[in-house]
């Protein structure tokens, strides 16, 4: 188990924390609109392209992809896959599109498509029997990371600059050791995450310290900062994700124990190198995080939770079991276990 989520709106508001409380300004209700997608698989792998298209995957080798506002979802995996476990999907529009399945050793790979999924293209294999990769992200159509759990105490790292066609390993020299049990969570997708042309952030858990860790060089190097939530063998940061390159949001908790109080959200303003817990947070653990404008959407088996102000305050409007959100062009999408997909109303 390992992924996270988030969504937001309105005004640009400092991530800052002043000496008195304000209270969380007032926004319409939003509301999650079912998009029935025809199957009962476990879908964390999401990727939202605009108001119309979305990309989804997950568990029995299931890649979905909707043209029309989720009318319709037509299955469009690569074939032979039915064993693997898609737990993150990267769409650059409606035909092109980077798929990861999870797993030790050479269940880890990653497919790319050139035409909306009739046909896809097997672009890496894990030969390493220690590595199982969790998430993959882009800073644009070209450049891309790939994420491993730590093999021989670091973080592994695969880099593309072709759209994820070919991938070729990063120097280990450039990475933070990892702490005793440290890895990253596959539940959302979002354990790795970019912003700009250069930076990029990991989420981890399983170790002492739940951390974030930063590259402001395009993934070559990196710096590791600890976080105020819970961590442990279920527990840590699941999703992190950032507005801009300054501005960031981090949350999870504890899958195992999911109603456990403690912080489950941190706030950054200065790129992830301290972090801190806001006046309000979500009730219990939650796996994913998107932002649209200054407003945060996070979302986990318990329910969804929307911040208007970048994190600082927030309310629940949705009680249905979602893994992962994303947002794109104004549209935001969400997608979870059982099949449930569906798209952002209210805004």
């Amino acid at each position: 188990m390992r992924r996270a989520l988030l969504v937001l709106l309105g005004a640009v508001v400092p991530l800052a924390f002043p000496g008195v409380a304000h209270a969380a300004p007032e926004c319409p209700d939003p509301a999650w609109t079912e998009t029935p997608t025809g199957t009962d698989a476990q879908l964390r792998g999401l990727s939202a392209v605009d108001s119309r298209t979305a990309w989804v995957s997950g568990s029995r080798g299931t890649i979905l992809r909707t043209t029309d506002r989720g009318r319709t979802w037509k299955p469009v995996a690569p074939a032979g896959t039915e064993a693997l476990d898609f737990r993150d999907i990267e769409a650059f529009d409606a035909d092109h599109a980077v798929a990861l399945s999870i797993g030790p050793g050479d269940a880890s790979r990653i497919y790319r498509t050139d035409n909306g999924g009739k046909s896809w293209r097997l672009s890496f294999q894990n030969s390493d029997p220690a590595a199982f990769y969790d998430c993959v992200a882009f800073f644009d159509h070209r450049r891309g990371l790939a994420m491993s759990d730590p093999v021989d105490g670091k973080f592994r790292l695969q880099s593309t600059s072709d759209g994820g066609r070919t991938w070729t390993a990063v120097p280990a020299e450039g990475m933070v050791p990892a702490l005793d049990g440290e890895f990253g969570f596959a539940a959302s997708g979002q354990c790795l995450t970019t912003a700009g042309p250069r930076d990029a952030w990991i989420a981890t858990g399983g170790g002492a310290r739940a951390r974030v860790l930063h590259s402001g060089d395009g993934g070559k190097t990196w710096e590791a900062a600890d976080t105020p939530l819970l961590s442990g063998a279920s527990a840590g940061v699941f999703s992190v994700m950032f507005r801009d390159p300054r501005h960031g949001v981090a949350i999870g908790g504890d899958y195992a124990a999911p109603n456990a109080p403690g912080p489950a959200v941190a706030l950054s303003a200065d790129k992830g190198r301290t972090w801190r817990t806001p006046p309000q947070a979500p009730v219990g653990y939650r796996s994913g995080l998107a932002w649209l404008g200054n407003a945060v959407i996070a979302v986990g088996p318990g329910g969804s939770d929307l911040s208007p102000d970048g994190g600082r305050h927030w309310k629940s409007f949705d009680t249905g079991s979602l893994d992962s959100v994303d947002c794109a062009r104004g549209a935001c999408w969400a997608s979870g276990a059982k099949g449930r997909a569906a798209r952002l109303a209210g805004y």
